[in-house]
């Protein structure tokens, strides 16, 4: 049973390492982490610093080698795979830069995809009020191929959002659109999390991005090295990117 006083997503002292031996790469370094209900947290790093997999271990697409990871106050180690698979439908939500909408099913289809793979029929409205909340209440009966990139994500958003989830990740989800698609995307999931409350984490590279959420999050080789708290706007957080960067080099 969960409460507002439990977290959607909590990291306790969580390695990921790949390989073993000399060979062998600790992507996550004893990371500990909370993701508070209703709130939207950015995570941001130079490239290799673990951002993603964070993402896939806080989301129970990838299991940790040590640690804890608990979702919606559910402990994901001791879980069997069937039992993960239906944790991560009932709770977890997803939108990646890649918008990975079926191509032969309607705008109105790929968001029911996930009630259905869960064995519910989508009551009535059900979807349509998801779409709404997206903005494409009369793109129900289009498929991919006849809606903008912006639109697919923002269809993407909606399949993420229909389980009303505990936390929804967020890879990049700007990465493969324009500016102005990508403004609208964030003003989507800012809107989420400040209407619905829902509780959001992002990996991005963009400053602009990290700047709409409530904390950013910095990773440095696999370890969350800073942060900034409250609403931070894009030059703040392009400054610590910098930082984390110049001091990769340096080190390097």
């Amino acid at each position: 049973m969960t409460n507002r006083e439990t977290a959607a997503v909590e990291l306790h002292a969580v390695t990921r390492r790949y390989g073993s031996g000399e060979s062998g790469v600790t992507a996550l370094d004893r990371v500990d982490a909370r993701f508070g209900r209703g709130t939207f947290t950015a995570v941001m790093g130079p490239s290799g610093s673990g951002k993603s997999t964070l993402l896939h271990c806080a989301a129970g697409l990838d299991r940790a080698t040590s640690g804890r990871v608990l979702i919606d106050g559910v402990p994901v180690e001791g879980l069997s795979e069937r039992n993960l698979t239906k944790l991560r439908r009932a709770r977890v939500g997803f939108v990646f830069q890649s918008f990975n909408l079926v191509p032969a099913l309607t705008a109105a289809q790929n968001v029911a995809l996930p009630l259905r793979l869960a064995g519910r029929r989508p009551a009535a409205g059900e979807v349509d009020a998801v779409l709404g909340e997206v903005g494409l209440a009369g793109r129900a009966g289009h498929r991919p191929s006849e809606l903008s990139g912006g639109q697919q994500q923002r269809v993407a958003i909606a399949r993420a959002l229909v389980t009303r989830p505990a936390v929804l990740f967020a890879d990049e989800p700007t990465g493969a659109l324009d500016a102005a698609s990508g403004a609208e995307v964030l003003r989507l999931l800012r809107a989420s999390v400040d209407q619905h409350g829902q509780t959001i984490v992002m990996v991005t590279h963009d400053p602009l991005a990290a700047a709409h959420a409530d904390r950013v999050l910095f990773l440095a080789d696999g370890r969350v090295v800073d942060e900034l708290h409250g609403p931070a706007d894009a030059e703040l957080v392009a400054v610590h990117t910098a930082r984390l960067e110049t001091a990769r080099t340096v080190v390097a």
